[in-house]
């Protein structure tokens, strides 16, 4: 997809969807920087990648804090020179409840990594692109951002909350020729999954994961490979007249 010799920054990159990414760009031969809160992690997915070490920048930074999302952007532009495309990918599940039972420390939680992380990430990356005149950005939304899901509150007001900075980070940048778009997985097997199951219920997960799988026509989750491809995809050129839209990659969970 021409992405040889591009620079690629991704968040929550040690994460399954990030991971994923991350070795679908190394294969396409790009420069990756790797953005996580656990550096250990970080460490383990670019072992796991086998990426040259040029190639390959580990960050690690807390997304909810301004000065380390300027500093991962900073420290990105710094090594490479340029941003080409960035996967605004980092976000948490949050504690599954009824809206009447959510504590406000869980809902914060919830809105400054997915909401104001994402608005950090957007902020400063733009800033770059608009520079450079060119740059995909590519945020993590959910099909949570386009549905409504009982006991997740908080995570589908952060995903809903995502599409509408994709809109209008798309409108800000579309004369530079800057594309901004959005994601929209339905369930995919990764460990935010397993934690969702456990929250709904906590005696028999796999009856939980039963239940949410039949929501999907296509009779499974999907896979963290899969995604991968549809982030591949908007970065690229192929995607040269795509901006503002937030694509389901959901095995038909939104046409129900």
């Amino acid at each position: 997809m021409g992405f040889s010799g591009k620079v690629i920054l991704i968040t929550g990159a040690a994460g399954g969807i990030g991971k994923a990414t991350a070795k679908a760009f190394a294969l396409e031969g790009a420069k990756l920087a790797l953005v996580d809160l656990d550096e250990d992690m970080l460490q383990t997915v670019a072992e796991e990648l086998n990426i040259p070490k040029g190639d390959c920048l580990l960050i690690s930074a807390n997304v909810t804090n301004e000065q380390e999302v300027q500093n991962y952007v900073r420290k990105t532009k710094e090594t490479f020179g340029r941003i080409d495309v960035f996967f605004n990918n980092a976000g948490v599940e949050g504690k599954f409840g009824m809206i009447t039972d959510i504590s406000a420390e869980s809902l914060d939680q919830v809105l400054n990594v997915n909401v104001k992380g994402v608005f950090y990430g957007l902020k400063h990356v733009m800033a770059i692109m608009l520079d450079q005149k060119s740059g995909s950005i590519i945020n993590t939304s959910s099909t949570a951002g386009l549905l409504g899901v009982p006991g997740l509150a908080p995570y589908v007001a952060s995903k809903h909350a995502i599409i509408g900075l994709t809109k209008t980070a798309a409108l800000e940048c579309a004369a530079s020729g800057v594309r901004v778009n959005a994601i929209c997985p339905s369930p995919v097997n990764t460990r935010m999954m397993r934690s969702i199951e456990s929250g709904a219920a906590p005696e028999n997960a796999e009856a939980a994961k039963e239940l949410i799988t039949q929501t999907i026509p296509f009779g499974r989750y999907g896979e963290p490979e899969e995604i991968a491809q549809l982030v591949l995809f908007l970065g690229s050129q192929k995607a040269s007249f795509i901006t503002g839209g937030s694509y389901p990659i959901d095995g038909g969970q939104t046409v129900l």
